[in-house]
């Protein structure tokens, strides 16, 4: 055993303060889940990745990056950080994520001893572990998409010496097998609740899952099954969320002209939209659209319908928008907004999520109030 590593772990576990999962904490070798290397961003490009590697830097150093409480990248747009041979550009497509966050997931979702778990993304294979170690690796059941990444997890989690049913593939089919399970939990992000998994939690079982949709909203989930199939509750407060479930991307978004279509006075200032409640707001109303800006513009395309949106500021005050399809999106956003805000302008908590055979809503306040249906 090493003991920097063992102190590394306590450590770990004192600035996280769990009671909880300290003992899985300081169990759990963090650097064989890291494994060998990992990215370190560009100090000025974000879509720059530099492998950083444990024989470069030495055990002592290696051990004291790996338990520094942050996320570390792993693979980049299918490259995992040991096959590097260089920089590599892209996006992250697999991290060790923050340990502080993962053992909040954890936490959120209330697992405890006894429980039977479904995870959706293994990643690196650290929070299936961590669960291992706490409940038994024999209720542990972790789905991975990627067979790269499933397959380095595999090794990692059989390394240490747990066997939990670990399976590759789409994790929003779930895994009827070891069907069912009292929680279920997303460590990735989900655009909706996948059906599967609500036929594979028991009445009074939970999802417990990040939600992240196409403008870049997102809210936390934490849901309960009841007897007849329905699964609802209030997101929660933490504003957690986790790489997005591959098959929940929204689609290539192409280059579009602005200024094209109706033009009217906007009633908001656009610029609210760079806040995180008012962003999730504004997406409950336009689920198809991708937000993006150009300079002072902000730019709204919805690609399945064409429909469109752009909004720049006026030489005098004030903004004009144009809109240009079927749908019109900023006429949606801003009267979700405005409803927003005559309720105060709450966190993302003041709203309730309901899953339903037919029908995924979000709404405010409670149940039965203004709602908002996810797409289908």
């Amino acid at each position: 055993m090493n003991d920097t590593a063992m102190m590394l772990r306590r450590a770990l576990a004192d600035t996280i303060g769990s009671p909880d999962w300290r003992k899985a904490l300081e169990a759990v070798p963090r650097e064989l889940f890291v494994g060998d290397a990992a990215y370190l961003a560009d100090a000025t490009r974000g879509d720059l990745w530099t492998p950083v590697r444990r024989a470069e830097v030495g055990v002592d150093d290696w051990l004291a990056l790996v338990y520094i409480d942050e996320t570390w990248v792993t693979q980049v747009d299918g490259v995992l950080a040991e096959e590097a041979t260089g920089a590599v550009t892209g996006s992250p497509s697999s991290s060790s994520t923050t340990p502080s966050l993962v053992v909040r997931m954890l936490e959120a979702a209330q697992i405890s001893k006894g429980d039977r778990v479904l995870e959706i993304g293994t990643g690196t294979g650290y929070s299936t572990a961590l669960m291992c170690q706490r409940l038994g690796d024999s209720v542990v059941t972790s789905i991975e998409y990627d067979p790269a990444v499933a397959e380095r997890a595999r090794k990692a989690i059989t390394e240490v010496g747990y066997a939990p049913t670990l399976v590759t593939g789409d994790g929003l089919h779930g895994y009827d097998d070891n069907a069912p399970y009292d929680r279920l939990i997303g460590t990735c992000s989900v655009r909706t609740i996948p059906p599967a998994w609500m036929g594979q939690v028991r009445a009074g079982g939970t999802i417990t899952t990040p939600t992240w949709g196409w403008m870049g909203g997102i809210a936390f989930a934490h849901l309960t099954l009841d007897e007849d199939g329905t699964a609802s509750g209030r997101f929660l407060k933490d504003d957690l969320y986790f790489m997005r479930a591959r098959s929940h991307l929204p689609p290539p978004r192409p280059p579009i002209m602005t200024g094209i279509g109706q033009a009217r006075e906007t009633r908001i200032d656009p610029a609210i939209l760079n806040g995180e409640a008012p962003l999730f707001v504004a997406q409950l109303a336009a689920p198809a659209a991708q937000r993006s800006s150009s300079g002072d513009t902000t730019i709204l395309l919805d690609v399945g319908t064409g429909s469109r949106a752009d909004t720049r500021p006026n030489p005098g005050g004030g903004w004009t928008v144009h809109q240009h399809g079927p749908l019109r999106l900023w006429d949606a956003i801003e009267d979700a907004i405005l409803i927003w805000q005559d309720a105060g302008s709450p966190h993302q908590s003041a709203f309730g999520l309901t899953v339903t055979r037919d029908r995924q809503y979000v709404w405010l306040g409670e149940p039965d109030g203004r709602s908002w249906d996810l797409p289908a």
